[in-house]
Parts: structure tokens; C-alpha cells; sequence
């Protein structure tokens, strides 16, 4: 009986120290899709309300260019897109989202209705870029504003 004790043991102790302690680095995407809508141009003793988490899907793309998009009124609004889709993810309802990726560069979309959205751009016009490094979760925080007024 103390001899299968023993063994058991030893065996536990073994495999314990092959099982690595920690997985392999994350790498990609985390962060919050937030919503604003309505009237948010300045008013002298009214104070805005911050935007509110709220789920909705991220849709991951290629780095996208403007010249690769057939855009819809109002500017920030995207009919198609014609680089390759790569991932979706589902936010939480508090707007919390994580997603592993490869290294490389991305554009983020949500959707109003059929269309595609994202409201910010680089200096080579590039749509909601992010940025992917080995080894790193890249913190994102997407502003889904197309309700609201400045």
C-alpha cells in the first residue's frame, strides 16, 4: 500500500514538472466597444455623459485602405470592404472583447445595420488600424458614434 503511495507520488511529481506553468504568450486584440449617441456639442454648465459599453461584433480585417472600401453616407459608413475578412468576435454586454491573433496589422468594423462602420482613420488613410506584436495583447477601445452629434 505505501509502495503504490510512493509511486503515485513520484509519478504526480514527474508529470508536474514536464506540465509547463504557464501557456504560451497571448497575442492580439482586447478591449471595449463603446456606444454615444445624441446631442454631444459642448454646453456651457452640462456635463456629457462617457460612452457606455455594449455588445456588438468586431469584425477583424486585413488592413484596409479608404481606396479598398465602397463608402456610404455618412463618411464612416462602409458598403464593402474588399480586403479579407480574418475574425469575428462577440463583445460582452459591458462591451468587453479579447481575441488572439497573429502579428500583423488589422483594421476594426463594427455594423449599422448591413453596413460596415469605423470613424477613424491613419495619415495614410488607413480604416481603425491596430497593431499586432509577437507576444503582446494590443489594447483597443472602439467608439461606435454614428448616432451621435458634436
Amino acid at each position: 500500500m505505501i509502495k503504490s503511495i510512493l509511486f503515485s507520488c513520484s509519478l504526480l511529481l514527474v508529470l508536474a514538472a514536464r506540465w509547463p506553468l504557464t501557456t504560451a504568450p497571448r497575442q492580439g486584440i482586447r478591449g471595449h466597444t463603446r456606444w454615444l449617441s445624441g446631442n454631444h456639442m459642448p454646453s456651457p454648465g452640462v456635463k456629457q455623459a462617457a460612452p457606455k459599453g455594449f455588445s456588438t461584433t468586431v469584425y477583424i480585417f486585413e488592413l484596409t485602405n479608404l481606396s479598398q472600401v465602397i463608402r456610404r453616407e455618412p463618411a464612416a459608413l462602409y458598403q464593402s470592404i474588399s480586403t479579407r475578412l480574418v475574425k469575428k468576435v462577440v463583445s460582452d454586454s459591458s462591451g468587453y472583447f479579447s481575441v488572439r491573433l497573429p502579428p500583423g496589422r488589422y483594421s476594426l468594423f463594427t455594423k449599422k445595420d448591413t453596413l460596415f462602420y469605423a470613424n477613424r482613420f491613419d495619415k495614410d488613410n488607413n480604416l481603425a488600424p491596430v497593431e499586432v506584436l509577437a507576444g503582446k495583447m494590443t489594447p483597443v477601445d472602439i467608439l461606435v458614434d454614428y448616432d451621435a452629434t458634436y
